[in-house]
């Protein structure tokens, strides 16, 4: 496994395996599954109400804690000041954990800069070593650093062959954010065919005699940004953790980087619906 030091001086594992959208069955079918595979970075969130499933899984592998790596995140309804302590109380009595790894405020709306306050209060406290953002635009990321005196670990954003993220780092490079690790969602478009079949992608892949899929992870990789493809089939499971036996050249990762760029999302500015609904997250699985 390839590690990532964070900018507080934490390890993160470069590959995890990331349980959106997963039930308490798939949960229960996989994680043993991902662990067997050599994963040990899990990423989930608040808002997807599969804390309690996700930490009888790990707690259930016989792996140890210190040799996980556990993120969850925080959404909007969680971030006043006096709200956000209990509820990062909440997410860990439900994970079954003394402590997170990694703790990312979720959406970019709502009072985010007084959850980043009650945040670093948490790594005061021992029950949160890093912290950061997910989904944050640059301008909101800046209202946050202007009340930090912890300074985000992660930003955690779409990335893929199809949204690179170059000019977001370039940008966080020129604010002195260069040092902050990005972690990228929907590394496979959201099971978007038209990504796997790509021509670029197809050709570097029977290069190297490997899949689609293993050339965008080691793409990934090779950019520095951290990865966590979900999938419900255990013979991907392995393999976008096999990505350590190649690697691209120069000319490769050029070439991957030349594709044409396009979003799959805009994080929009203003809070959609489903941001703004009251979850009970006490109704987990």
């Amino acid at each position: 496994m390839n590690y990532v030091t964070l900018n507080d001086g934490h390890r993160i594992p470069q590959v995890g395996y990331g349980v959106y959208m997963m039930n308490g069955e798939e949960i229960a079918r996989m994680v043993p599954k991902a662990v067997g595979a050599g994963y040990r970075h899990f990423d989930t969130a608040n808002a997807y109400f599969n804390e309690v499933a996700l930490g009888r899984a790990l707690r259930d592998s016989g792996v140890p804690r210190e040799e996980l790596f556990v993120t969850s995140k925080l959404f909007p309804q969680s971030y006043p000041y006096d709200q956000c302590g209990p509820d990062i109380d909440a997410t860990l009595e439900r994970l079954g954990t003394d402590y997170l790894d990694l703790l990312l405020l979720h959406q970019p709306y709502g009072a985010y800069t007084e959850a980043w306050r009650a945040l670093e209060d948490a790594v005061a406290a021992g029950k949160v070593r890093s912290i950061g953002l997910s989904n944050f635009p640059v301008h909101k990321t800046v209202e946050v650093m202007e009340v930090a005196t912890i300074k985000p670990a992660v930003l955690q954003v779409e990335i893929n062959p199809y949204w690179n993220q170059h000019e977001l780092k370039e940008r966080f490079a020129g604010m002195g954010l260069g040092d902050v690790t990005l972690e990228g969602w929907y590394p496979f478009g959201h099971g978007d065919k038209g990504l796997m079949e790509e021509p670029t992608l197809v050709e570097i892949a029977r290069a190297h005699g490997v899949s689609v899929a293993q050339v965008i992870v080691r793409w990934a990789l090779q950019e520095g940004d951290v990865v966590f493809p979900k999938t419900l089939s255990p013979e991907h499971l392995r393999q976008n953790i096999d990505v350590f036996g190649f690697e691209l050249s120069d000319d490769e990762m050029a070439r991957v980087n030349a594709i044409p760029q396009h979003a799959y999302y805009v994080v929009p500015e203003d809070a959609p619906d489903f941001v703004l609904a009251h979850n009970d997250y006490s109704k987990q699985i």
